[in-house]
């Protein structure tokens, strides 16, 4: 039997069973929408790896009702839904007696339950993503998302990667997987269809404006980098973070280290789907010198994380975000906004604020429930209101933010 941690989760992706009570807070990336691609029709946004780890969760799941960032207040949160977990366990063991399914059987309370974040991932499923806390994985290197339709497209190809020499690209529709057709799959279950053993073949069948393709590509150990940096003129180093697995937040810090002394940063956390919390709580505190960072509750009881001191204080900052800034991205947005550390420059982020909880059902599949939110140093819940922009702004970013930079004294 697989042990659960006892701790809840801020996330959508599946947690690493494996590591039982040891694991981590997380933020996990976002099923529900398609906001790297700014696509907002989708029902999720994953990698053959999991675009974003989790273990304490801030869900983005099954559709949910999704708007593009923009300028404006932020809308009210929700009271969050949840499915009872005594009823889905209780379901789950029926099922089991019958010689049904339970992962069917708890889904099917799930759903009627209104728990939005709410799902049930069978063990391999939710044990698929357990490498993507590391920030490797076996794969063919595409992130596939669900349209409304149920039909499933790439999003966007890992370059270098199998299916990049495959000649696939962002916007395919996948029709199959291995002769098993994928539309109207869970993008959980069309990422499990692309996992598999490093070297085995899988076969694509696709369809490219309106003509249909077949590849067959092979699947190879991957690695992300989440975190990138560069140097762009007037001393501004960018910071580039794709998500917050393991290692991004000492990644961070080094980057904020070796800046130019007077130079300015970009914190670029545009598309940013999330990751593990304790990687996000680091990357914070790269630039606050101790003090909150975040609450959440758990069934009502509170608790908090807070930075760790010495960090730059002084350094002109500036957050990019976006639409598809998420989860532990919009906690670290959240902190530097509220306690005065940097101006956010873009769009508003998408609003995953909720707290899920894994529970364990008696065939291994496991629910994960809605059991409280989160909330940002200054008390706002992002939960389907995400974070405002200081400045907000669509097009030319970057030309902004380094028009912020010099006003607030990058360079001098």
């Amino acid at each position: 039997m697989l042990g659960l941690p006892s701790i809840p989760a801020f996330c959508l992706r599946p947690r690493d069973l494996r590591r039982g009570a040891a694991l981590t807070l997380a933020f996990c990336a976002a099923v529900g929408a398609g906001a790297c691609t700014g696509s907002w029709d989708r029902e999720g946004d994953r990698p053959d790896a999991s675009a974003a780890p989790s273990v304490l969760v801030a869900r983005t799941g099954p559709a949910a009702p999704l708007r593009p960032g923009g300028s404006g207040e932020a809308a009210a949160p929700r009271s969050a839904a949840t499915a009872d977990r005594e009823a889905v366990a209780g379901a789950a063991a029926e099922a089991v007696a019958e010689g049904k399914s339970a992962k069917k059987a708890a889904q099917e309370v799930v759903s009627r339950s209104g728990d939005r974040w709410g799902t049930v991932y069978d063990q391999s499923e939710y044990e698929a993503f357990s490498d993507d806390l590391d920030g490797h994985w076996t794969g063919v290197g595409l992130w596939a998302g669900r349209l409304r339709d149920g039909r499933i497209e790439i999003d966007r190809v890992q370059p270098g990667g199998p299916a990049a020499r495959a000649g696939l690209r962002a916007g395919d529709r996948l029709l199959s997987i291995d002769g098993q057709g994928v539309t109207g799959l869970r993008v959980a279950e069309v990422v499990a269809l692309l996992r598999g053993a490093v070297g085995t073949p899988v076969v694509l069948n696709l369809t490219r404006d309106g003509a249909d393709l077949t590849e067959t590509v092979r699947r190879e150990e991957l690695r992300a980098e989440p975190v990138t940096v560069r140097k762009i003129p007037g001393g501004i180093t960018v910071i580039k973070v794709a998500s917050f697995t393991r290692g991004s937040g000492d990644s961070v810090r080094a980057a904020v280290r070796a800046a130019p002394p007077g130079g300015g940063v970009m914190l670029d956390l545009r598309g940013n789907t999330g990751g593990l919390v304790t990687e996000a709580v680091t990357a914070a505190s790269a630039f606050l010198d101790g003090g909150l960072v975040a609450t959440y509750d758990v069934r009502g009881t509170q608790h908090a994380l807070y930075a760790t001191p010495g960090g730059d204080t002084a350094r002109p900052l500036v957050a990019l975000i976006d639409g598809g800034t998420m989860s532990a991205a919009e906690l670290v947005t959240g902190a530097l906004q509220d306690r005065g550390r940097a101006v956010a420059v873009g769009t508003r982020t998408f609003g995953k604020g909720s707290v899920q909880m894994p529970t364990q059902l008696p065939d291994g599949s496991v629910a994960e429930l809605t059991v409280g939110t989160y909330r940002t140093p200054a008390g706002r819940s992002l939960d389907g209101g995400g974070i405002t922009p200081d400045l907000a702004v669509a097009d030319g970013v970057e030309d902004r933010a380094r028009t912020v930079l010099s006003g607030i004294g990058a360079g001098r």
